[in-house]
């Protein structure tokens, strides 16, 4: 796949002014953010010739990026108080043009139970869940969850990201206890079915009629098990592109298109599906509008694999930086 044409901008770096890289922040995520997607992009900008500076809203007022004379924020804040609208929102209020989705895709997309009930009214296929609140986990109420859904089921914390809180149910037995730690994120929690087969994602760049997909990535890890440890600290993960018919990746492109623009997402997102073994049917899981930009990260593999280094990428994404009401304008050479 060639390089998007879309992406081949003349863009002069100085004409951005002063950049802030929003990272770190108070969620579940920080340390990521912090240590990994932050310091990634914030040394891209760099090496792209941008005026970047780190930014860590969990210690620094938002005000002062006012005050700074900042002109716009790339947000590599992962999780609540990140990319659930907050931030965005403030950022709204100080007329500052940021990356990523507007303040109700974000939170929106966030919410994973909202997610799935948005998508499955516009007819897209996502496992089905049933959810429960912190108040309700009796044993007999949770041991009634494998009864509707079928074993295996996948609990999850609806509101965190990097598979916080999350864990697959195999027998009656583990329910309760997967259902706990879930509650220790949330205060309602997500059970859904288990979709036996392959796992996949595919990122998304652009804006309504204009977005496109990237290449799908399929994730082999150790044991099936893609939990927080494999995604960040453990180089035995396979990321691969390629892997899937030229008819499947159009389907799946499609798929995640559609579900991109259900939730009104722009600038970028990555979604997150199951392709079911059996039959090939692709199933959407969740879609992340601030998705990771570690060395581990998904949006890069795929990225490098259309043919679009990671700092061209994180210039691209900086130059569609705005305001909700407002286009994005890429200053030119």
């Amino acid at each position: 796949m060639n390089t998007p044409t879309v992406l081949n901008l003349n863009i002069d770096p100085k004409a951005f002014g002063k950049v802030a890289v929003l990272l770190g922040g108070s969620s579940a995520e920080r340390e990521v953010s912090l240590t990994m997607s932050g310091p990634g992009v914030l040394q891209a900008l760099r090496e792209e010739g941008v005026d970047a500076h780190p930014f860590d809203p969990s210690v620094n007022d938002l005000g002062e990026l006012k005050r700074q004379g900042f002109a716009r924020c790339f947000i590599a804040l992962h999780g609540r108080g990140g990319e659930d609208g907050t931030v965005q929102g403030a950022l709204e209020l100080l007329g500052i043009p940021y990356t990523g989705s507007g303040v109700m895709a974000s939170s929106m997309a966030m919410d994973k139970i909202t997610t799935k009930r948005l998508w499955l009214a516009d007819g897209l296929p996502t496992p089905r869940y049933v959810k429960i609140r912190r108040a309700d986990i009796s044993r007999e109420r949770c041991n009634a969850i494998p009864d509707e859904l079928g074993l295996p089921v996948f609990v999850k914390p609806p509101h965190e990201g990097s598979s916080m809180g999350a864990s697959k149910v195999e027998g009656y037995s583990q329910m309760q206890e997967a259902v706990q730690l879930a509650a220790q994120f949330d205060d309602e929690i997500l059970c859904e079915e288990f979709i036996e087969g392959p796992e996949l994602t595919c990122p998304v760049l652009g804006e309504g009629d204009a977005a496109f997909a990237l290449p799908v990535v399929r994730i082999n890890a150790v044991e099936g098990k893609y939990d927080y440890q494999n995604k960040y600290f453990t180089n035995t993960t396979q990321y691969l592109t390629g892997t899937l018919s030229e008819a499947q990746e159009r389907e799946v492109q499609a798929l995640v298109l559609a579900a991109y623009r259900s939730l009104g997402c722009r600038g970028w997102g990555r979604a997150d599906l199951m392709l079911r073994a059996k039959d090939g049917k692709p199933f959407l899981l969740e879609m992340n509008t601030s998705p990771g930009m570690t060395s581990h990260s998904l949006v890069p593999v795929s990225a490098k694999a259309a043919g679009i280094p990671y700092s061209k990428l994180c210039l691209w994404l900086l130059s569609q930086a705005r305001l909700d009401n407002s286009k994005p304008v890429a200053p030119a050479v």
